[in-house]
């Protein structure tokens, strides 16, 4: 609801005494994280990912599709039907991010750009935070530009289709069904 009071968090926050980088991929870096809870005298390492914030793309067309992309994801190992994304380049700006992306993924541009706020990837282990924007009136203006391990197939559906399929679990990425809540209860969304 608009106009709600913020939730009060009342736990006790941890206090990071040390931080060393332990292992550093192309992706992330594994740090171990030292950390105390001062009211019990207790204290613990925890294994932290540092990543790059990521985005994600909502982009509609004025027929009221959705621009999408299936990938194979090396983790489960298997394909998946998302949202265009990426991560955020050093000193890059996450509207600049995801306008790049966007257009390097599917070839698409779009003329409306919102933002519809972020998320915590996954505060567990992640230190990062995925941005989401919709843009609107997209249309293809350029082949797909894609570096060398990316096989993207770009598909165009309808909205509603693929909330059904978040709906049903067919669509599974968790970033992609928060980006798409950020959507469907921002002020842009009509249906």
């Amino acid at each position: 609801m608009k106009g709600t009071d913020s939730f009060n968090f009342k736990i006790e926050p941890w206090l990071t005494t040390d931080e060393r980088p332990e292992y550093t991929t192309n992706i992330f870096d594994l740090l171990s994280r030292d950390m105390k809870l001062e009211s019990e005298d207790h204290s613990a390492t925890f294994s932290i990912l540092r990543a790059p914030d990521w985005i994600n793309v909502v982009p509609l067309t004025d027929n009221d599709e959705i621009i999408l992309v299936e990938q194979y994801r090396y983790g489960i190992e298997m394909p998946t039907l998302e949202l265009p994304g990426g991560m955020v380049d050093p000193g890059e700006d996450p509207l600049e991010t995801s306008k790049r992306e966007l257009l390097e993924e599917t070839g698409f541009a779009g003329s409306e750009w919102f933002d519809l706020g972020k998320v915590s990837s996954n505060p567990a282990v992640l230190t990062n935070w995925t941005h989401t924007f919709l843009v609107k009136g997209c249309t293809k203006i350029q082949e797909q530009q894609l570096d060398g391990n990316e096989r993207i197939i770009v598909h165009c559906i309808p909205l509603e289709r693929f909330i059904d399929q978040i709906r049903s679990g067919e669509v599974h990425h968790s970033l992609v069904v928060a980006g798409m809540m950020k959507y469907i209860l921002s002020e842009h969304y009509t249906f």
